[in-house]
């Protein structure tokens, strides 16, 4: 029986939706929230599926999470099947079970308490789910928004079901996060044969003042919502398999996290800067994978925070660190976002698992949440 959210979650999980594969994980949520008498519309691009369900009038809230999962990587490696979860002592084995399918879990058995209890509550309520969260999103939320936008929908309230808890379930809710922007910068040199280095320009020696100075240097400090800016260099390599070559050219890929206190040019010029004063013949290019956002408002925080208490008697920590997520792309449409959802310890790792008592936690934590904004 389908009706408990362990149960539910197993489900989920047994179907492996990885992105933007859904292969029926959003037919089954239709199905159920069409039983709870909401709306459905179905937004599908390629191969990539969408839907909005709303229910109600007024004041809208609205539950944004993805059916799509990461690759389960090597399964040897798995001390279970990725895709048959097991409970092995009280902990759920499987493939999105922190990320999210548990969390999108919870949000459905949270929805249909509450509707019982409460047919004719006030407001709207909204669920938005994507199978492209994990991927590049080019077909996921970020096209439905833009939608939505013509339509001039406003959404008052938005959660996303984001692995955000640290240690403890309830222990962390993101109110922002930061923005992502990579880049690919090509050093020029000259190739030559290695035992005569007058008559070439080696690139590697020519970017190390570059690479030892752009690596120490401080973007930025933090604020009280946001970390310093930070800069990590990802990849670095050269057309040269020989050991008797000196290369041609020193490609090096980096990605920024980036707080408020930074734009995207401000970056691009300081990165520009730094290549100019080394003497450096370089191309570069660019690519803004997400804007920073934040969520000022107390009012969802401090209504979260409390269904939090009630449930597991701990006050969670506001905080804004992490990767990106679909949050992002509501900034324009929505007053207030937060998210929360189970711990992240072992999303996208081997063994991905959730504690069961933390899939039944968070259900009673969103259905209490449920009540007070829907009050």
């Amino acid at each position: 029986m389908l009706n408990n959210v362990l149960n539910i979650t197993k489900k989920l999980i047994s179907i492996p939706s990885i992105t933007p594969e859904d292969l029926g994980c959003q037919k089954f949520l239709i199905s159920r929230l069409k039983k709870c008498g909401f709306f459905i519309e179905e937004f599908n691009f390629k191969d990539t599926k969408n839907f909005l369900a709303s229910k109600g009038t007024g004041r809208s809230f609205l539950f944004l999470g993805h059916t799509d999962v990461v690759s389960p990587g090597d399964i040897k490696k798995w001390n279970t099947d990725p895709f048959v979860p097991q409970v092995i002592e009280n902990v759920l084995y499987g493939r999105g079970s922190s990320d999210m399918k548990g969390a999108i879990s919870a949000m459905l058995i949270a929805t249909e308490r509450f509707l019982k209890k409460n047919p004719y509550h006030l407001g709207r309520f909204l669920w938005l789910i994507t199978s492209d969260e994990e991927g590049n999103g080019t077909n996921g939320i970020r096209k439905v928004i833009k939608i939505l936008e013509k339509r001039k929908e406003k959404i008052n309230f938005c959660l996303v079901g984001e692995p955000t808890n640290e240690m403890l379930l309830g222990d962390c809710i993101k109110n922002g996060r930061r923005g992502s922007l990579s880049g690919k910068i090509n050093v020029e040199g000259i190739q030559g044969h290695i035992a005569y280095p007058t008559l070439s320009k080696n690139p590697i020696h020519m970017s190390l003042k570059f690479l030892n100075e752009i690596t120490k240097y401080v973007w930025d400090y933090g604020n009280d919502f946001f970390l310093p800016t930070q800069f990590q260099i990802y990849n670095i390599f050269t057309n040269n398999f020989s050991n008797n070559i000196i290369p041609s050219f020193l490609q090096i890929e980096f990605n920024f996290r980036f707080s408020p206190l930074q734009t995207v040019q401000s970056l691009q010029n300081i990165v520009n800067f730094l290549l100019k004063k080394n003497n450096l013949q370089y191309t570069i290019q660019w690519k803004l994978h997400a804007k920073p956002f934040f969520s000022s408002s107390k009012f969802l925080i401090n209504t979260l925070s409390k269904s939090i208490y009630q449930i597991m008697k701990i006050k969670p920590r506001i905080t804004t660190t992490g990767g990106t997520s679909d949050g992002r792309f509501l900034t324009k449409i929505s007053d207030e976002i937060i998210e929360f959802g189970l711990k992240n310890t072992t999303i996208h790792q081997v063994n991905e698992c959730v504690h069961v008592v933390d899939l039944k936690n968070l259900s009673q934590i969103y259905e209490n949440f449920l009540s007070l904004i829907f009050l």
